[in-house]
This record gives structure tokens, C-alpha cells and sequence, in this order.
């Protein structure tokens, strides 16, 4: 990329940004879009904001942001979102840290070296591809061979690593404490009062599931032992409730019609509404509903009496007893009675519960080759783009466009951001797939299926990515390269990385510019909730669903971030220039989603942290990919000293051992000492109980709750509760 164009990309995403900020804060002030700047506080029935003035600073959101307490964020949007701003923070001293070093020792190096102008067509020490880019006097590969300087590249590769450990020590005690705080709660949370056991054996014939679970649990547990809850077959009676609930939602929908105008509403109940006899809405609706709610009955009641599972949430009088229960082995054979911490209710992903775990452990093996398979073909479409979207490529493939790009303005603009465009939407195509396979593994829980969702989506990131297009159109002579000589991997990358700085210096900016722009000025849901408000919407539930904003979605978020960390990382020492804008890109978005998440964003689960541990392996892995790359390139520079960064790279594993060792288990069990502070007052155990009941099995009536046959398939509810 030509020097001017990368400003151009860098001035035009600035001014976009600034263009979307002044938008966003004229159009929060008004009231009509409310619903969709503050649908947080909306919902806790909260002004908008503190105040009630309409004539705020347009930097009003920038202070609240930056002056709310940790706490409130805990208070507002949970565990798991401070936990993700201690992740962005963490990350945003790490580059900070190092640029405060970095920037003022290597860029004067480099930039004083004339490795470029010497070697202007050596190949190996390759710059951004394009032209020789001011950019590359400041980088690494403006620095000659053997020479002394790299003695300084090599200690900041040392400098990276030691703020990088301290910053993640800190952070990981940090995040401890905050896990810690919360489960000490003194509230009664459903979840710390159940485990969830899988791979329940058959039951001894006279006797149900029920009453065989009960059984084995009561006599381990004869005092805390409250009840258990066997899961069902529920995909049919979930199919029949969904209906219902839709019939619910049209028959609202047809009374306010009915209201507004006055005119009893009709519809056709041929195909998509389009054919078929027309009828009255409301009588049609009406009669649909009573049909399912008998449906419902009938249902329900064969999948409680004939549909129950080999799994099981089993609740106790206490969470002293429950953390112990999921910390135990309950069976000689480990693939009987496996039990676990019970995640929250509205987590639990019912149908997996049922899979045994030999076949969990099958499901895992078979999504992880499909995942690493997946990787090696989707790097091809990755290398396509990178390779097609080059201008001189186009101009071959598509000659009628040449008389176009051959016009300096437009020639520009299409340097400046065709292949990242392309890059981010083709990137945009792959959460819901890589959701589908971890789902598939048989995961028993949202929260934990997002976090295998998002390690899956950061190693394509990081494979298909960062290692596609440094690589480039190159990647099919590259592979045979590797296939003959192996131990060249690490310096075939090494090679190609100078020729990608500028490629990733506007892939960073547009990131942040365009990126969180987009984020804090709501443009495209703003404008397709009026489109539906004015349109589509008959009540209100309907204008709900219009305006209602979901959760920060750590799937694709973090591992977005992780790919600027990492990119970061590898290209900090080569092309240091790059910490300026990773250290903006952490900052606007610390600032912009704690904003967010304070007015926006409403979390769909909470973890207490879980992703954390997540979170620091991969920095951690990041950190050691830019260690190996650094190796290799300060190889490549024939600067024979580079074997001192073996022992850093080894100080990374080892660093990564301990902190597993001292911190991890808090993460995956509960610790004693933090559920053995006394609760404000007893906990609701029937309300617990009722927590976990799935919806479609909770009768339709409100105040008539009658659970049966997933408790026992003879005795009624008020039998097991006088138990």
C-alpha cells in the first residue's frame, strides 16, 4: 500500500468516527430512540440518565463511562462484563507499557538504519508490498544484518514479555477476587444449591429413575439431600409450546389491530398466509390456543411419565454440600455419576444432557477435526481475497474495471480499504457455524459452549487471518516449501511479516474507527427498529423484540480482540508504530462498551468469570507465536544471539503452568471458604426448584403448578414435597 493511501484510510476512518459520535449524541437526546441508546436502564425502570436535562455535553457519556466504579458494572451487567473490561484494561497496559519503552528507542533505531535503500531487492528482507512505504524506515526491515541494533530489538522482545507476565499476574488475582465476591453473595443464587449429574446408570427394575436417583443421593447425603429433577425428552412438547407461544403473540397482535381500528383483522391459513380459506384472526388464534393448551397437557404429561433421561438436576438443603457434591466422586467408574457444578437455569442446553460420556468424548475429538480441517479449507477463500482484492489482480481478472481504478481519487479509496472490507465481512460469515459444532460436542451449558465457540473462532482468526494474509497470494508455494523442509515454517513466516505492516496498520485503525463508531452510534439498529416500529409493530411485546439489544456477544467479541492482540503482539517489535494504534483501539473500546454495557447491553447468563482462564491462555498464546516469530526473524537478520530468546520462550510456558496451578481450579470449582458465608436469610428451595423447570413443561396456567412426572412418575408434587 502507497504511503498515501494508508493516510487517506487512516483520515477518513477518523473523520467517519468523529461524523458517528456528533450522530450519536444528538440523536440520544431523543426521546423516540431512547429504546434503543438506554435499553439497560429502560429496563430497571432508570432514566435514561442521571438528571433530566435534554442539553447535555456531548462528551457526557465519555465521563460517566470513564467515572463508574467497577462495582456498578458488576451491579448492572454482571461478573462476566467486568471481567471483560479487566481483559481490554489488562491488554491496554500491556501495549502501553511497551510503547512507553519501545517507541522512543526503536523507531530512531530503525529509521537511522538504510537496510532498505541497500538491499532495495534483496528478497529476504522484504517489505510492505505495494511500494517502498515511508512505514517501512520505521520498521525492523530497515535494519541491516548482523548489525549491533538488533541487540536492542532482541531486549525488547524481553521488555514485551516481563510487562506482559506482571500485567497478567495482576490481572488474574484481580479477577479471583471478583469471582470470590460474588458467589460469597448473600443472596441466594438457584445454581449454588444443584449439581448436575449425567451418565445415571439404569435404573434396578421395580424402581423409576426418580426414585433411583433419590436413593443414591439420599443415602450419600441422608441430612442435606432436598430433591432432584430428571430430565426429559423435550422436543416435541417444546415444538408444541412454541407454537403456542407464537399463537399468543399473533392473537395480541390481532386484538390491537382490532383496537386501532376498530375492523376485525382476517388472514388466509394457506401458506405463509398467502393462500387458503380466509378467516377472523382473533377466532382462528383464539381456537389455535385452546387446541395447544390441550395439546400441551397431553404432551406434557407423556414426556414427564415416558420421556425421562439419563440425567439429572439434583438439589440440596445448602451450597456448602452442592460445592462438595460437584467437587466428588460419586461412582468406583468414572463414566457413571458424573456430576458437576449445575450452571444457571436459563443456560442449560437440555438436549446435550442426555449424551454419555464416552460418546461427549467421541463428539469432542470428531468437532475438533472437523474445526482443524475446516481451518486448512477456509484459508483458501481467506487467500483468495487477500490475493483478489489487490488492484492489479482485479484489473486482470476484470479488465473492463482498468479505465476506472486508473482514476487517482478512486484507485485510493479502493487501496485503502477494499481488502479489509472484504476481510471483515467474510470473517462475519463464520460465529454461527463455529456455535453449531460446539453445541454439538454436547456441552452442557450457553456460557460454556460460547467460550468453545470463541476459542474456535480465534484460531481461525489467528490460521486464516493473521497467517493468510501475511502469507498471501504466496500460501500454495509456501505449503510446498513447508512439506519438503518443516523447520522453515517459522521462518517463512517470519519473512512474510514486514510484508503485511501497513495491511495491518489500517486493518487496526478501521477496527477502531469505523468499527466502534458503528458500536457507540447504534446506526443500523436505530434504523431497523423505526423501520419495524412503524411497520411491523401492533404491540408492545412486538416494539420490545424491535429495540431489545441482547448481550455483548463474547463469542465473536473477544476473539476479535484476541486477533488485534495478536497481530499486535507479532508486529510490536518489528513495526512498533502499530502499539500507537493497538493502545487507541483498547482505549476507545474500554470506554466505548463500558458505556455499552452500562446503558445498552443486557447480559443473557452469567458465569462469575468462567471466561477468564479462557481469555489469559490465549494471551498467553499470543505472546508465545510473537516470541517464536521474533526468533525466527532475528534469525533471518543472521544475528546469532537469537538464541537468547529461547529461554524466554520457555519463562512463557512455565509462566503459563503456574498461573493454571494457583488460579485455575478456583475457576472450575467453587471454592469452600467463598459458599461458607452465611446467606441474609433461607434460601427458597421450592423457588429453586421451580428455577430449573423448563417452560414448556410449567403449566400454562400461572398460579396452578403442578410438576409430576420428571419427579415421579406416580406420585404428585404435593406427595414429594410432605417427603
Amino acid at each position: 500500500m502507497e504511503f498515501g493511501s494508508f493516510l487517506v484510510s487512516l483520515g477518513t476512518s477518523a473523520i467517519i468516527f468523529v461524523v458517528l459520535m456528533l450522530l450519536f449524541t444528538w440523536l440520544s437526546k431523543k426521546q423516540g430512540n431512547f429504546p434503543i441508546y438506554y435499553p439497560n436502564r429502560i429496563l430497571k425502570d432508570l432514566e435514561p440518565w442521571e438528571g433530566s436535562s435534554l442539553t447535555r455535553s456531548p462528551f457526557a457519556w465519555f465521563r460517566e463511562a470513564f467515572s463508574t466504579p467497577e462495582q456498578e458494572v458488576v451491579n448492572v451487567s454482571g461478573v462476566d462484563t467486568a471481567v471483560y473490561f479487566v481483559f481490554l484494561s489488562t491488554v491496554l497496559g500491556i501495549f502501553a507499557l511497551s510503547g512507553v519503552l519501545l517507541l522512543p528507542v526503536l523507531l530512531p533505531l530503525a529509521a537511522t538504519d538504510d537496510s532498505i535503500k541497500s538491499n532495495a531487492r534483496n528478497t529476504t528482507d522484504t517489505v510492505s508490498e505495494g511500494t517502498f512505504s515511508q512505514l517501512d524506515n520505521l520498521s525492523m526491515a530497515n535494519v541491516t544484518k548482523r548489525s549491533w541494533r538488533l541487540w536492542v530489538f532482541l531486549g525488547a522482545v524481553y521488555w514485551v514479555s516481563v510487562v506482559t507476565y506482571f500485567m497478567l499476574w495482576k490481572a488474574y488475582k484481580h479477577v479471583s477476587t471478583l469471582r470470590a465476591q460474588a458467589l460469597m453473595s448473600a443472596d441466594a443464587l438457584p445454581e449454588q444449591f444443584a449439581i448436575l449429574v449425567r451418565d445415571i446408570p439404569s435404573p434396578p427394575s421395580g424402581q423409576t429413575q426418580k426414585e433411583f436417583i433419590d436413593s443414591f443421593f439420599r443415602e450419600i447425603y441422608p441430612e442435606t439431600f432436598y430433591r432432584s429433577l430428571v430430565v426429559t425428552e423435550n422436543s416435541k412438547v417444546n415444538k408444541i409450546w412454541e407454537n403456542l407461544e407464537g399463537y399468543k403473540k399473533k392473537l395480541a397482535r390481532a386484538e390491537a389491530i382490532n383496537a386501532s381500528t376498530n375492523t376485525r383483522p382476517t388472514n388466509k391459513i394457506g401458506f405463509l398466509g398467502l393462500v387458503g380459506k380466509q378467516v377472523d384472526s382473533i377466532e382462528y388464534y383464539t381456537e389455535l390456543i385452546n387446541d395447544s393448551v390441550a395439546k400441551l397437557e397431553t404432551e406434557q404429561k407423556a414426556v414427564l411419565a415416558e420421556k425421562q433421561q439419563t440425567a439429572a438436576v439434583v438439589f440440596f438443603t445448602d451450597r456448602v454440600t452442592a460445592t462438595l457434591a460437584a467437587q466428588s466422586l460419586h461412582c468406583q467408574m468414572s463414566d457413571k455419576w458424573t456430576v458437576t457444578e449445575a450452571p444457571e437455569p436459563r443456560q442449560l442446553i437440555w438436549k446435550n444432557l442426555k449424551i454419555k460420556l464416552f460418546g461427549r468424548i467421541i463428539r469432542q475429538y470428531l468437532i475438533y477435526f472437523i474445526v482443524a480441517v475446516t481451518i486448512l479449507f477456509y484459508m483458501i477463500p481467506i487467500v483468495a481475497i487477500s490475493a483478489f482484492t489487490t488492484l492489479q489482480n482485479l484489473k486482470k481478472l476484470l479488465p473492463f474495471i482498468k479505465p476506472i481504478v486508473d482514476i487517482a481519487f478512486i484507485r485510493t479509496i479502493l487501496q485503502s480499504y477494499l481488502p479489509q472490507i472484504a476481510l471483515l465481512v467474510f470473517l462475519a460469515l463464520l460465529p454461527k457455524f463455529l456455535m453449531f459444532l460446539s453445541k454439538a460436542e454436547g456441552i452442557p451449558s450457553q456460557s460454556h459452549a460460547i467460550r468453545a465457540a470463541s476459542g474456535k473462532y480465534f484460531y481461525f482468526s489467528v490460521f486464516n487471518v493473521f497467517i493468510g494474509v501475511t502469507l498471501g497470494g504466496s500460501l500454495f508455494d509456501t505449503l510446498k516449501v513447508i512439506q519438503k523442509d518443516p523447520k522453515s515454517t517459522v521462518s517463512i513466516l517470519a519473512t512474510s511479516l514486514p510484508k503485511s505492516a501497513t495491511f495491518f496498520l489500517t486493518y487496526v485503525a478501521l477496527k477502531f474507527f469505523i468499527g466502534y463508531g458503528l458500536e457507540l452510534s447504534r446506526l443500523i439498529p436505530l434504523i431497523i427498529f423505526h423501520i419495524k416500529k412503524k411497520y411491523l409493530c401492533k404491540t408492545e411485546d412486538e416494539v420490545k423484540e424491535a429495540w431489545y439489544p441482547g448481550d455483548l456477544s463474547y463469542s465473536t467479541r473477544v476473539p476479535g480482540d484476541m486477533l488485534i492482540l495478536t497481530i499486535t503482539f507479532c508486529y510490536s517489535v518489528i513495526a512498533p508504530l502499530i502499539l500507537i494504534f493497538a493502545v487507541i483501539y483498547f482505549a476507545l473500546g474500554w470506554l466505548i462498551l463500558r458505556n455499552q454495557a452500562l446503558k445498552v447491553y443486557v447480559p443473557s447468563y452469567e458465569s462469575y468469570g468462567r471466561m477468564w482462564p479462557h481469555i489469559h491462555t490465549r494471551i498467553l498464546a499470543a505472546l508465545f507465536l510473537f516470541q517464536v516469530v521474533m526468533f525466527g526473524y532475528l534469525g533471518i537478520k543472521e544475528f546469532i544471539w537469537a538464541v537468547l530468546l529461547v529461554p524466554i520462550i520457555v519463562i512463557s510456558l512455565l509462566f503459563g503452568y503456574v498461573c493454571r496451578q494457583k488460579f485455575y481450579k478456583g475457576f472450575e470449582h467453587t471454592a469452600l471458604e467463598v459458599v461458607s458465608h452465611e446467606l441474609k436469610q433461607s434460601p427458597n428451595l421450592e423457588e429453586i426448584f421451580k428455577a430449573y423447570i423448563p417452560h414448556s413443561l410449567s403449566t400454562h396456567k400461572g398460579d396452578d403448578h403442578q410438576f409430576k412426572g420428571a419427579m415421579s412418575r406416580y406420585q404428585d408434587y404435593a406427595a414429594i414435597s410432605a417427603a
